[in-house]
């Protein structure tokens, strides 16, 4: 009888591993890439959703307060006639001029743009694109077509019409482009910006391409430059505000409203500080001027801000030097050229910095031009700058100071001028 189980000594059998991938059927349709998972809709929903988002968030950021100032002085006979909607529009009036349309205020245009309310309406659309927007063209299309309509409809409701119409549509546009575009390249799915635009910048010289960086560099660096200057403009004026602010008497709602109105002026003061620094110097209504080589004073509005400005006892020798900030600043682009640049013929150090200055002009100039205007009749419709100029100055100083840094260190312009000279001196001993 023969037994069942397993003879001893044997060695046991090795079992056989299929190591064949299964494979797993599913109906499921396959993604599309117009489509989202959410319920199915298209993709440039989601740009749509974060645009309207990100435009209610920042009109409600402003209307707040001019509501909380409505209720606050409801019970006034002088606001009898004045209905709490009036108190949104102001709200939605400051919100345009964030966007570049100008306000009427009764029979006075203001058209100083507010740089404060146009960084928190970037800064929002960025934030609400980078938490629910999605990284596809469409939906990108989509938002920046959103936010721009709700712009045009807000200043159709606020009776805005002719050219004010047409800033709505490019400020909104702006606006949108940057804040909801930097919001969506923040989210995971989205590529690397350099990736994204490596096929437009490839086709420029590396030396353009490094310059235009440089340029760039230049401006943020002079911007950083200025808020530390607007940052001690206003801890020595800061007696002359508090005695502006005391003047006007204003109550715990009040002075939340006035703080809202600073802010939103706040990032100007900065911009025109950026203008003392070039020399140019900047005005504050028709006649005067405030510069590094003097101070031409007016009478200014009770705005506590204002009290902040440079009075005329700073200017003096040593201010009037203020202007060589532009050539040190050029002088760390110089630097930077020098570190990321590898020069193969001799004019391309020279293209690197003239694009470093020529970038440094533009970007300075758009934002001086941006930060300047009007805020009332006659003297006061001069408020702040020529951008055209003091980008020119700005672009100038930092030319000169990434000349003097780059060129001396650039071995193929050294040799270039080692054989003219050499050729020189041969003409000169054959002559």
């Amino acid at each position: 009888m023969s037994s069942t189980g397993p003879r001893t000594g044997s060695v046991p059998a090795t079992p056989v591993v299929d190591r064949r991938r299964r494979r797993t059927l599913s109906d499921d349709a396959a993604p599309a890439f117009f489509t989202s998972a959410l319920d199915g809709a298209p993709r440039w929903v989601a740009g749509v959703l974060s645009a309207l988002q990100a435009a209610l968030l920042s009109l409600l950021v402003l209307a707040l307060p001019a509501v909380a100032a409505y209720v606050a002085t409801s019970a006034d006979p002088s606001n009898s006639g004045v209905g709490w909607f009036r108190s949104v529009g102001v709200g939605t009036s400051l919100w345009l001029l964030g966007h570049g349309v100008p306000a009427q205020v009764g029979a006075v245009t203001v058209s100083l743009v507010p740089l404060g309310v146009t960084v928190l309406a970037i800064f929002v659309c960025y934030a609400s694109a980078r938490r629910s927007g999605l990284a596809t063209w469409p939906a990108y299309a989509a938002g920046i077509g959103t936010y721009t309509l709700v712009a045009v409809v807000l200043a159709l409701l606020d009776g805005v019409s002719g050219s004010g119409l047409l800033r709505a549509v490019v400020g909104g546009a702006a606006v949108a482009a940057v804040g909801l575009g930097t919001g969506l390249l923040a989210r995971p799915e989205a590529p690397a910006l350099r990736d994204l635009t490596r096929r437009g910048w490839s086709r420029f010289p590396a030396p353009l391409r490094t310059g235009a960086a440089g340029g760039v560099l230049a401006a943020a660096a002079l911007v950083l430059v200025a808020a530390a200057v607007a940052t001690l403009w206003v801890v020595a004026g800061r007696a002359t505000i508090g005695d502006v602010v005391r003047g006007l008497g204003l109550d715990a709602v009040g002075g939340v409203v006035l703080a809202v109105a600073e802010l939103a002026y706040l990032p100007n003061l900065v911009v025109w500080a950026l203008a003392w620094l070039t020399g140019a110097g900047f005005a504050v209504g028709d006649g005067t001027h405030f510069a590094p080589d003097g101070v031409v004073g007016g009478p200014l509005p009770a705005v506590p801000m204002l009290g902040a400005l440079p009075t005329p006892d700073i200017a003096g020798p040593a201010t009037s030097l203020v202007p060589l900030v532009l050539v040190v600043v050029g002088a760390l682009v110089g630097w930077y050229l020098h570190r990321r640049l590898v020069t193969q013929r001799w004019w391309e150090c020279l293209a690197a910095c003239a694009t470093a200055g020529v970038t440094a002009f533009v970007v300075v100039t758009l934002l001086v031009t941006a930060a300047s205007g009007g805020v009332g009749p006659d003297r006061l419709s001069d408020v702040g700058a020529q951008g055209a100029w003091v980008g020119l100055l700005a672009g100038a100083g930092v030319l000169v100071g990434a000349l003097l840094v780059a060129l001396p260190g650039d071995r193929p312009l050294r040799a270039e001028v080692g054989r003219a000279l050499r050729g020189l001196r041969r003409g000169a001993d054959g002559a």
